[in-house]
């Protein structure tokens, strides 16, 4: 394992300097966000000129591209345009490198069969490409009930998770066990969280989240990716990000 910095934990800079304030900090291998209506890169600009978006990448400090997070905003990705798009995703996580793809689950409330259809189609394009497909554990998705996430992934072939601890300590499985969803776990993104109202994001070592009994389950069930610090740039934080990111980085580094 390893740690890599989401590229949306300095999503209020400019895409550039973003890459080069993680490069400050010490990081060599990033998460790469792109989410439609974001200041940075976006799905559909890249789509248009994968070539560019490389480009954009190695002009930079020497980072190295470890997943792609993709939000493709409202695009229904069953349609022409969508799957042209997505295909089109793999294509450049390939020209990086990049094995793990992670997009959104359907929202909450959405029907399962037809979530396992779409999410069918997409996990065997990304595979025959060699990638693997993830889907986000999210509070305000599917993937919320640890039980659901895992059904998922055993009724798509491929399909694999990317654990966001934070949302099953916020959102409806309130800090309930979700120890059954790390043998699907193929990337995670980590903050500290606490139970509390407006505690999605707190300082290290203020909130809920067990780093070290984290990091035993992934070693259990054979994780060797990227521990992902995804602390988000938002206006309502009471904390500075990168004096946060700086110390989630010291911390995960001392567990592995």
């Amino acid at each position: 394992m390893f740690v890599a910095c989401n590229t949306f934990c300095f999503v209020r800079e400019p895409f550039e300097a973003a890459l080069r304030h993680i490069a400050e900090l010490e990081f060599d291998k990033i998460e790469l966000a792109l989410f439609e209506g974001s200041s940075h890169l976006t799905p559909s600009e890249a789509a248009e000129n994968p070539d560019l978006a490389v480009q954009k990448l190695r002009n930079g400090p020497s980072l190295t591209p470890t997943s792609l997070g993709l939000d493709f905003g409202d695009l229904d990705l069953t349609t022409p345009l969508g799957r042209k798009r997505f295909d089109t995703m793999c294509r450049l996580a390939k020209l990086m490198m990049v094995a793990v793809l992670t997009i959104p689950a359907a929202p909450l409330g959405s029907s399962f069969d037809d979530e396992v259809k779409r999410l069918s189609g997409l996990a065997s394009f990304a595979m025959r490409e060699g990638l693997v497909l993830t889907v986000s554990t999210h509070a305000q998705a599917l993937t919320a009930d640890p039980a659901a996430a895992v059904a998922l992934c055993q009724a798509v072939p491929g399909l694999g998770l990317t654990l966001d601890p934070s949302h099953y300590i916020q959102g409806p499985n309130k800090g309930a066990d979700y120890d059954d969803v790390f043998p699907y776990v193929q990337n995670i993104h980590l903050r500290d969280t606490g139970k509390g109202p407006g505690e999605f994001q707190v300082r290290v070592g203020q909130g809920e989240i067990e780093y070290g009994r984290i990091i035993n389950l992934l070693e259990r069930n054979g994780y060797d990716r990227a521990l992902t610090i995804s602390i988000l740039d938002l206006p309502e934080n009471t904390f500075e990000v990168e004096v946060e990111v700086r110390k989630l980085k010291l911390l995960l580094e001392s567990l592995i």
